[in-house]
């Protein structure tokens, strides 16, 4: 082992509705030499690289980063459902950390197309099969219209009948994210929303409206994670990544009758334990969250699971607003999925990338001041959860 890993270099392209017609392999070439211009590194000094993207072909990293130079580096093509992003950040991680690599390139891609996510491969059965199964025996019904919102509805439903949660306690979740997003020149949806708009926009799963759903887009994230010996011997100063921890779903989550089991509630406790452990960093001084919030549901399931604030207590967090600014933890400051969109491979390089420039103090009109812990979770479902804790090296 070297020591912990270092980021010296993150970068985003803006995200966009899949309309505007932009080309993986471009928007995963500017990240990437957006990435090597923040760290202030040639691409002759990547070692390696893995790639995150869902949909594509094989070898569509190569594609992107042959844009750049034919290196003859290895490169890692990275598919973990929604996770894929953080996923590659965690492959770049363990191989610096382990020595195999002193600077290693995460990039994440997707290119969407419109409306909600599909199957594409409808000659075999779906990875989601089981999930569908379990869902469809918990509401009584046979799903219909999208499935991962019947998905997080039925957590949604989960949690309202546990604690009492109120439908409005969801929908604040998306004024708080289009409040954020206003100061994110990232994001695809920046204008604010009333709690009024959010309840009556269209129903997609009771309680989850539009509003309460993220869109598809197209976009590209990087990062440069590096070792320290690497970081001093370039003068290249990192933000650490404290501690990080990859789950996968847990025994009993098709027979335990939780739509927040489904969804991974407890693959997000397992890995934020194993976090704040491994750090010794206790969650009350996290400072700034970046966390998946692919509908509103998943958010205020995600409160409890990662620790900040008590099982049953996420509809007082919201209330007293301590998953903003002048709270408790800022929680998705870049506006989250919800507002910035979700290109799937880049998701996790993107939250990455915001948290990487809270610590640096880089984030402009929505920074967190005093930002020193940030804590990201990145979900999967089918599944994968990967939660990392970053802190100033």
């Amino acid at each position: 082992m070297t020591g912990n890993a270092q980021i010296v270099g993150v970068a985003m392209t803006p995200f966009s509705k899949p309309s505007a017609g932009e080309i993986y392999y471009d928007i995963g070439a500017r990240a990437a030499q957006a990435v090597l211009k923040d760290a202030g590194l040639d691409y002759g000094d990547v070692q390696r690289a893995y790639v995150g993207y869902m949909y594509g072909d094989t070898c569509s990293g190569q594609r992107a980063l042959y844009e750049l130079a034919l290196s003859g580096i290895p490169i890692i093509n990275v598919n973990n459902a929604c996770a894929t992003g953080s996923t590659a950040l965690y492959l770049a991680r363990q191989a610096v950390e382990t020595g195999v690599a002193d600077c290693i390139l995460a990039l994440g891609f997707e290119q969407m197309v419109p409306g909600a996510l599909g199957a594409v491969f409808n000659d075999r059965p779906s990875a989601m099969e089981k999930f569908l199964e379990t869902v469809t025996a918990l509401q009584g019904h046979e799903v219909s219209g999208v499935p991962t919102a019947a998905l997080f509805g039925a957590a949604a439903h989960d949690h309202m009948a546990k604690y009492g949660t109120k439908p409005e306690a969801f929908a604040q979740i998306a004024v708080k994210a289009r409040r954020h997003a206003h100061r994110n020149p990232n994001a695809v949806f920046r204008d604010e929303l009333t709690l009024e708009q959010v309840m009556e926009s269209p129903m997609v799963y009771a309680p989850l409206t539009r509003y309460q759903c993220c869109p598809p887009t197209t976009g590209a994230a990087a990062a440069v994670v590096c070792s320290e010996r690497f970081a001093r011997k370039h003068g290249l100063a990192g933000v650490e990544i404290l501690a990080q921890a990859m789950t996968t779903d847990l025994p009993g989550v098709f027979d335990a009758k939780s739509g927040m089991s489904l969804v991974g509630y407890e693959m997000a406790a397992k890995a934020a334990r194993s976090v704040y452990e491994a750090s010794g960093v206790d969650v009350a001084d996290i400072d700034v969250v970046e966390l998946h919030d692919c509908f509103t549901a998943n958010e205020l399931v995600a409160y409890e699971a990662l620790g900040l604030t008590a099982p049953g207590t996420a509809e007082k967090f919201i209330a007293d607003g301590d998953n903003t600014y002048g709270g408790k933890y800022v929680t998705n400051p870049s506006g989250g999925l919800l507002s910035k969109g979700h290109p799937i491979g880049a998701t996790g390089l993107a939250q990455c990338a915001e948290l990487v420039w809270q610590l640096r103090g880089d984030a402009g009109a929505r920074q967190v001041k005093g930002a020193r812990i940030a804590l990201q979770h990145n979900l999967g479902i089918g599944g994968a959860c990967v939660v990392t804790l970053y802190g100033n090296a």
